[in-house]
């Protein structure tokens, strides 16, 4: 089975990204038109979301009809409301009797310091980030909700990377895909999971030590942590911060199996971002499921994890330098690292 390794990947999930590239803030709208089985774990403590409580297995509404992730801190939930709208036109939603009503949960990140703090996404922005939505593979890096996202941030905008959005998808066997998508703008640094080497976040200066045969790189959050000057500074360090995403799969899942893919889904997180789930963070993953295929859900949830590391991985890779930051895709060049 050919993938273009994206969530995608999931006949049944469609996505779009809208943003301003002046304000450097945006959305991503991801599209389940036929409805998808959906949960959700929340991790980091300063989450900013919207429709959560409805995804809890004890609760009446089994399907969701769209996730939206969003920049703007919780000025951003507003982009919810715009691709309600656009269901709505469409006549997509729960059967209320009186009237179909699209269910959207929403979950966003702070990029308010990074770009304009007075553009937000908006009504406006979500219903042409649904507009735009499609079966094709998704853009990443600085697209959507990645726009203004940014990781390394101990010390504030001065060495801290650009981040972005990024996607990934595996077949699992049995014709189960399991796909994520992730919009990385995190307090800690990102790691590769097989090498255990920081790829982007802290950068070192006059506060870091030197590292990969004595070129001066990464600082190494954790490191600097157990240091006087980071225990000093971690309690009042941006708490512009939060990894947010979207794990899916063709397999037949119940809410409280979909509950569980989430909150499996998290390792991954939790493999490539360091530290992960702060106080700083408001780290949410949702879980989608749109088929019917049969799978057990220690297996989806487990490849849950790894989809959701790569993707972590490639949306620092595919991040570009925005903002006065570096990103990885270009900061060879600039001469930034």
């Amino acid at each position: 089975m050919k993938l273009n390794n994206a969530i995608t990947d999931i006949r049944g999930i469609e996505v779009g990204h809208a943003q301003d590239d002046d304000a450097l803030t945006g959305c991503t709208a991801i599209l389940c038109r036929k409805g998808a089985v959906a949960g959700v774990d929340v991790r980091g403590g300063g989450p900013g979301t919207r429709e959560t409580d409805l995804l809890n297995p004890i609760n009446l509404v089994q399907k969701v009809h769209a996730v939206v992730l969003a920049g703007g801190s919780a000025f951003g939930l507003d982009a919810a409301s715009g691709v309600m709208k656009y269901l709505d036109e469409k006549k997509i939603g729960f059967n209320t009797g009186a009237a179909r009503v699209p269910i959207v949960p929403a979950a966003i990140l702070y990029d308010l310091n990074l770009g304009r703090a007075d553009v937000r996404p908006d009504s406006a922005m979500g219903y042409l980030a649904a507009s735009r939505a499609t079966s094709s593979a998704p853009a990443e890096g600085n697209v959507g909700v990645g726009t203004g996202a940014s990781v390394g941030k101990m010390f504030g905008a001065s060495l801290a990377m650009k981040a972005g959005v990024g996607t990934a998808s595996l077949h699992v066997g049995g014709g189960v895909i399991v796909g994520a998508l992730v919009a990385v703008n995190a307090f800690g640094d990102i790691v590769d999971p097989h090498s255990g080497q920081i790829i982007t976040g802290l950068r070192s200066g006059r506060v870091g030590p030197l590292r990969v045969g004595g070129k001066s790189q990464f600082a190494d959050t954790l490191a600097m942590m157990k240091t006087p000057i980071g225990r000093g500074i971690v309690g009042f360090a941006s708490r512009g911060n939060t990894v947010i995403g979207i794990v899916a799969t063709n397999a037949g899942l119940t809410k409280a199996q979909a509950t569980k893919v989430a909150q499996m889904a998290h390792d991954g997180l939790a493999r490539t971002i360091r530290p992960a789930h702060t106080m700083l963070d408001g780290d949410t993953i949702f879980a989608l499921s749109v088929g019917t295929k049969k799978a057990d859900v220690s297996t989806v949830g487990a490849f849950a994890a790894e989809v959701t590391a790569e993707a972590i991985v490639r949306a620092a890779r595919t991040a570009t330098s925005a903002g006065g930051l570096p990103g990885l895709m270009d900061s060879a060049r600039e001469n930034f690292l």
